[in-house]
């Protein structure tokens, strides 16, 4: 049985878990609240970097999102989330390494300061602001006129960002300027994978409180 340790807050263990959906694999979800828990020896000797998501499969275990991702393409490759064509297959890796490297360092001072918890200057958030908007027009070139980046097919190259772009417009960033990436956005949230997988209010109000004590304690 597949085991996925998880929090509904994190892109990486979402992004993951909308994958495992989305293939119709069974699997077992296994909260972490990420208070002190990913620091117990247990989870330690999952992962000694005391990071979400784990995924476990019969005793082996896979830390990474993107590495999981991967992992379970080749395991369970059906439904497939991998284009065969070699450009379409280019563009998904493509996006998803983006993602993770250019778009999401910029969305975290975005969030901090979103949650009340930021000190960067105006000029520092503006600036992430601009990398985040380079990031979208180069995205939104890529989508083109497709359904998917994976043109008709959904790819692990929509749930790596489709699992972050929608929550850009709660940091300043609305998508009215990018057509094709909000109706690209839409249909993903329409789909029941995602609207399974998005947190509450109340999980991200608690998430906020977590946090705060968390900073607090920072010498």
């Amino acid at each position: 049985m597949l085991k996925l340790y998880y929090n509904r807050i994190s892109f990486n263990s979402s992004r993951v878990w909308i994958t495992l959906l989305e293939k119709g694999l069974s699997f077992e979800l296994v909260p972490m609240k990420l208070n002190g828990d990913q620091f117990q020896p247990e989870f330690l000797a999952l992962n000694p970097f005391h990071q979400i998501p784990v995924l476990e499969d019969d005793g082996f275990v896979m830390v990474e999102s993107l590495a999981i991702l991967d992992y379970l393409e080749a395991k369970y490759p059906t439904p497939s989330l991998l284009p065969s064509d070699p450009q379409m297959l280019g563009t998904v890796k493509m996006v998803e390494i983006l993602t993770l490297t250019q778009m999401m360092p910029p969305m975290r001072p975005l969030m901090m300061h979103s949650m009340g918890f930021s000190q960067e200057t105006p000029e520092k958030l503006q600036e992430a602001k601009q990398n985040i908007d380079q990031v979208l027009r180069f995205f939104e070139s890529k989508l083109a006129d497709r359904l998917y980046f994976g043109d008709e097919q959904l790819t692990l190259a929509d749930i790596v960002a489709g699992t972050a772009i929608p929550f850009l417009p709660s940091l300043g960033l609305p998508l009215e300027d990018y057509p094709r990436l909000k109706d690209w956005c839409d249909r993903l949230m329409a789909r029941e994978s995602w609207q399974q997988t998005q947190p509450t209010e109340q999980e991200i109000t608690e998430f906020k409180m977590q946090l705060k004590i968390l900073l607090s304690q920072r010498p």
